[in-house]
């Protein structure tokens, strides 16, 4: 990965360093995406074993037409088990995916709201400053006392 500040022109590397300063100045805990990366992965792996299981039982429920016991045994510990693995491993899974993303958005938005206040910034301050060569005077039309005439 590439340092930012490399790819960031320079007054605006000078505002990336102050932002860096104020968030090193809130002593947030980072932590690392280590556990989420295992947590996402976790959900991968029981949505997998959940179907699997599922469709196992459900084959196994087919097998045994003759044993209602045996069809409830497998309903219960393979078919109903495995949804329910699922429907955790998805839950995992879009929780864990949506707080990369979310946290991916927070960052691009707030770097974009800096930028665009630096922008406004600049513009309000060439706007402000004298400018170095006077503007020609507009010489106003005058009035010669005659109607414009038309040409057929």
């Amino acid at each position: 990965m590439s340092n930012p500040e490399s790819t960031v022109p320079g007054a605006d590397a000078a505002r990336v360093a102050q932002f860096r300063e104020e968030i090193d100045s809130l002593k947030l805990k980072g932590g690392s995406a280590e556990g989420e990366q295992r947590l996402l992965a976790l959900g991968v792996v029981l949505m997998v074993v959940g179907l699997v299981l599922a469709l196992f039982g459900a084959i196994q429920v087919g097998l045994q037409g003759d044993f209602p016991a045996e069809q409830r045994a497998y309903m219960a510990q393979g078919s109903f088990l495995g949804i329910a693995l699922v429907i955790a491993g998805g839950a995992l899974f879009v929780r864990y995916s949506l707080a990369r993303y979310l946290r991916f958005w927070l960052i691009r938005s707030s770097y974009e709201q800096r930028a665009n206040a630096d922008r406004i910034v600049e513009a309000i301050e060439r706007a402000a400053a004298p400018t170095v060569a006077a503007a020609p005077a507009v010489v106003p039309p005058t009035f010669t006392g005659t109607a414009p005439t038309t040409h057929p």
